[in-house]
């Protein structure tokens, strides 16, 4: 440092140090100095790989789905010419707090029990409900909200796809339309047998937005889909999942074939559309399995082939026709391949021909196995039945069947199936009992079984079961009866070991039991090694 001719410090010396320590004292203050402000981090950013967004098929879609509301009439507690009136413990309607459950309720659906005039519109004389309604007659009647599902246009002019099970109960219907506004809707048709409704709205002229259906065979395990529906009447909601399999039976009806999604589908979801990623109806959403009563991942819905056909025939007459057999069928089992000698457990097992139907006019009998129709192969009974069920009522059908070791051709002339069928019947002629073989039942013991005379002479009654038996594994229980073994008739034990001994000799190691109980007739293959 430069000082001065006394020893201190030049003026020169001490503005350079002053200038220093105010630039120190700015760093200190500031905390950022402009020189090292460049190597600061930047924010978190990640760059996320292309993944599919719903939105241009919700925005396209939503428009042709609508929230179904199913409404019943209600009778009121008291009415007369002038309105209802109401009295619950002594207090009018208007002396109940506003919080007490039964004006939250009314007023739930805007309606006030001393609303005279609202009345006189909506339910008297000439109201809905009125003599000059079609809610009457006598005007005895409110029309409440009693059940809510989802569905979707599928043509301009109004026509609604919706289940059965949504309208069934209902004696009026509006359509909630996704901007709000609500239509009245009147029931086409519906077919409970694969759960599928059509309801009609009038536009006035309105052109409405509605979806076309998928091709079936084009959806794949694993594909993308979008369901859009009402989720417990929260209008409309939108879940995405995937198509989770395909081809589920859940025991509903003959006509189970099931896509199976892992999009969120609630209640009030019923009747609603799944969505591929091209807008196109792949299924209708019919049913979950919830061990909850919500979602769990796994749902269920009508593939858009079963439903294109049923809508069609709906939306044209009002119901479906389907062809019909007339024999109660089951599917073959890999033991009841083996025991009938066919290579594979495929096919649809005849139980038995209804009498007078077209199997049984064409010569069908119990213990066939239906291996093709019209030339394609027959995959169980439910395929059977869906295909029969898709013909028109008096078109030929050629069937091979497979009957005492070789195929056969018949030709049926399908008939109508009836509204209600039900499984055919056992022949009620009585025929003599015949006593049994002390060592034939000692026989069928190694199977098992304890048998005995049957009430009517028909078959042998089952009086016993070993528990640790094959019989038993199978369901065989006491109380029902053998009608026949290997599509032979039995009456006795010794027609059994019989036809048993005659199926060693055959080289089979099971036999085909046909059994008789309440809830009809069924096949049973039972192993036959230890018979001698």
């Amino acid at each position: 440092m430069l000082k001065n001719f006394n020893g201190r410090p030049s003026l020169a010396t001490v503005l350079k140090a002053s200038t220093v320590a105010g630039i120190a004292a700015a760093v200190l203050a500031t905390g950022v100095p402009l020189e090292i402000t460049k190597s600061y981090a930047e924010a978190v950013k990640v760059q996320a790989p292309a993944v599919p967004s719903f939105a241009n098929v919700v925005d396209a879609v939503s428009p042709a789905v609508v929230s179904v509301r199913v409404e019943n009439r209600v009778n009121p507690v008291s009415d007369n010419n002038d309105g209802f009136s109401f009295d619950f413990n002594g207090r009018g309607f208007d002396d109940l707090p506003d919080d007490h459950p039964l004006k939250r309720f009314f007023k739930q659906f805007g309606q006030d029990p001393n609303d005279q005039q609202g009345h006189q519109r909506r339910f008297g004389q000439n109201g809905p409900g009125g003599p000059g309604g079609p809610n009457g007659p006598g005007g005895k009647g409110r029309l409440r909200p009693v059940a809510q599902g989802s569905g979707f246009f599928i043509s301009e002019d109004g026509y609604i796809v919706t289940n059965n099970h949504v309208v069934s109960d209902g004696q009026a219907f509006v359509a909630v339309m996704n901007d709000g506004t609500e239509l009245d809707a009147k029931l086409i048709g519906k077919d409970p047998r694969t759960d599928l409704a059509v309801l009609k709205v009038d536009g006035k002229g309105k052109k409405f937005t509605y979806v076309n259906w998928a091709d079936d065979n084009n959806v794949r395990v694993g594909d993308w889909v979008v369901a859009v529906g009402n989720p417990f009447g929260l209008g409309g909601t939108v879940t995405a999942g995937i198509v989770s399999a395909r081809g589920r039976d859940i025991g509903s009806g003959p006509y189970d074939d099931y896509l199976q999604v892992d999009a969120a589908v609630n209640r009030g979801n019923s009747g609603g559309p799944t969505f591929n990623l091209n807008g196109e109806v792949v299924g209708i959403n019919t049913a979950i399995f919830s061990p909850s009563g919500g979602s769990v991942g796994i749902a269920f819905a009508i593939p858009a082939s079963t439903a294109k056909d049923v809508v069609a025939d709906l939306m044209k007459d009002g119901q479906v026709s389907r062809g019909w057999l007339g024999v109660q069928i089951q599917p073959v089992t890999k033991d009841i391949a083996e025991s009938i000698g066919l290579s594979e457990p495929s096919g649809a097992l005849v139980v038995a021909p209804q009498s007078g139907s077209p199997g049984d006019k064409a010569g069908m009998k119990a213990g066939d196995v239906v291996t093709a129709l019209n030339g394609e192969t027959i995959k169980d009974a439910r395929d059977l039945s869906r295909r029969i069920g898709a013909m028109q009522p008096g078109s030929k059908a050629e069937l091979s069947v497979w009957r005492a070791g070789k195929a056969q051709s018949l030709t049926v002339e399908l008939g109508t199936l009836p509204a209600d069928q039900k499984d055919a019947n056992a022949d009620d002629n009585n025929q003599p009992q015949q006593p049994e073989t002390p060592a034939s039942e000692k026989a069928l013991a190694d199977l098992g079984l304890t048998v005995g005379p049957s009430d009517d002479g028909k078959g042998l009654a089952i009086t016993g079961i070993d528990p640790d038996s094959d019989a038993a594994d199978k369901g065989i229980k006491e109380g029902e009866k053998i009608t026949s073994v290997n599509n032979q008739e039995v009456s006795t034990a010794a027609d059994i070991v019989k036809v048993l001994n005659q199926a060693k000799k055959d080289g089979r190691t099971r036999a085909l039991f046909q059994i008789q109980s309440s809830e009809g007739s069924r096949f049973v293959a039972l192993p036959i090694n230890s018979q001698g």
